[in-house]
């Protein structure tokens, strides 16, 4: 399965325990004004779910009416309506979800949130090993990457030049596509007889390009046995978590300048570790209105998670060939084997794994 394994699975899972421990521990982060823009987030939500609901109201009420003239008591049709708008409404368009990442297009406060939990993370980082040979510690992540500017990671995709509302309108295009895929999956899946095949050959579309042909068929085959509300949540969940991901590092990669290959290929060396730290966060974030008041913890979070899985970045005149060196993940092996309470030592110890002799048979503990 490469880099989908379930050891890197596991290990993101971990770090979101660690990353939001550590994220909750600074406090500075309840000060910010993103927990404001949240609460005004969850009103706009609000405000639009209730738009929603009117016509699904409306045809419940309908539903109620004809329930005098017609014998619905042994139909299934209007149960599966009703099922079906309630999912359109809670996995499909996920209101307040979808407010919360517009704001980032809007203000930002997200990237404010970023950039201040990277600093936290370097000031915890020194603190805890304030005893030790300041030579020996890892370099610092947030004094260099804070003279980057936000427009730096554009260059190479040719994006500098668009307009707010242009970027806005490509996050809601990809956002469309992925509530269209869900709901035209859903809607062809009750077509009788090759409906049940609907969801699992969507499962196995969207894993096989991850995790290779045969893990997709076995979760093809799965797809065939379990009830498919269970399928719909699974898909559904994946599509979310690595949307969610690649929202988070959004602060990251609009600094670090990388092409839209370099971009692809260092999202595919660390997929397993990036899904299994976003899966968490996105079944809390579906949570209704907490949700969206965690949006920023997650945000928090994801600089811990930077820190682990990327070099400190150097300084703004070495950013250009910088993106390169960070398309393979150098020291996964040792990350993925390390006890979780030695992480603070990564860089540290691949510094010294990298100066030490190349002697036959030795092993690098």
């Amino acid at each position: 399965m490469g880099n989908f394994d379930h050891n890197a699975i596991i290990r993101g899972a971990q770090l979101t325990v660690v990353s939001t421990v550590r994220a909750l521990r600074n406090p500075d982060l309840f000060k910010h004004e993103h927990f404001r823009q949240a609460a005004l987030a969850v009103a706009i939500g609000i405000a639009t779910e209730l738009i929603i609901q009117i016509p699904i109201i409306a045809i419940k009420f309908v539903l109620w009416f004809l329930s005098f003239i017609m014998d619905l008591e042994s139909a299934t049709w209007d149960e599966s309506l009703l099922h079906g708008l309630d999912f359109l409404s809670k996995s499909v368009l996920q209101v307040p979800f979808l407010v919360m990442s517009l704001m980032r297009y809007i203000t930002p406060t997200l990237d404010d949130i970023f950039m201040e939990s990277l600093k936290w993370v370097d000031t915890t980082y020194v603190d805890k090993h304030k005893g030790e040979d300041p030579s020996n510690l890892r370099d610092m992540y947030y004094p260099n990457l804070s003279m980057y500017t936000t427009q730096d990671g554009k260059v190479k995709v040719q994006a500098e030049k668009k307009p707010g509302r242009e970027r806005i309108f490509l996050f809601l295009r990809r956002y469309g596509q992925r509530a269209a895929m869900l709901l035209g999956v859903s809607l062809f899946s009750c077509v009788p007889v090759v409906g049940r095949f609907a969801m699992p050959a969507a499962s196995f579309y969207a894993f096989k390009g991850v995790v290779g042909t045969n893990p997709a068929a076995v979760i093809f085959g799965a797809g065939l046995i379990f009830p498919k509300s269970y399928v719909v949540s699974f898909l559904h969940s994946f599509y979310a978590s690595r949307s969610l991901m690649r929202e988070m590092l959004e602060p990251y990669f609009s600094r670090v300048p990388f092409t839209p290959d370099q971009k692809k290929r260092w999202f595919a060396d660390r997929e397993g570790v990036l899904f299994g730290f976003a899966f968490a966060f996105t079944v809390v974030l579906k949570a209704p209105f907490i949700g969206v008041l965690l949006y920023g913890v997650a945000q928090a979070a994801t600089a811990y998670l930077v820190t682990k899985i990327t070099d400190p970045p150097p300084s703004p005149a070495e950013k250009e060939a910088f993106a390169e060196t960070q398309v393979t993940w150098k020291n996964k092996h040792d990350f993925l084997m390390m006890p979780l309470d030695k992480l603070d030592q990564m860089n540290k110890a691949q510094d010294e794994k990298a100066a030490a002799p190349e002697v036959p048979g030795r092993k690098f503990t």
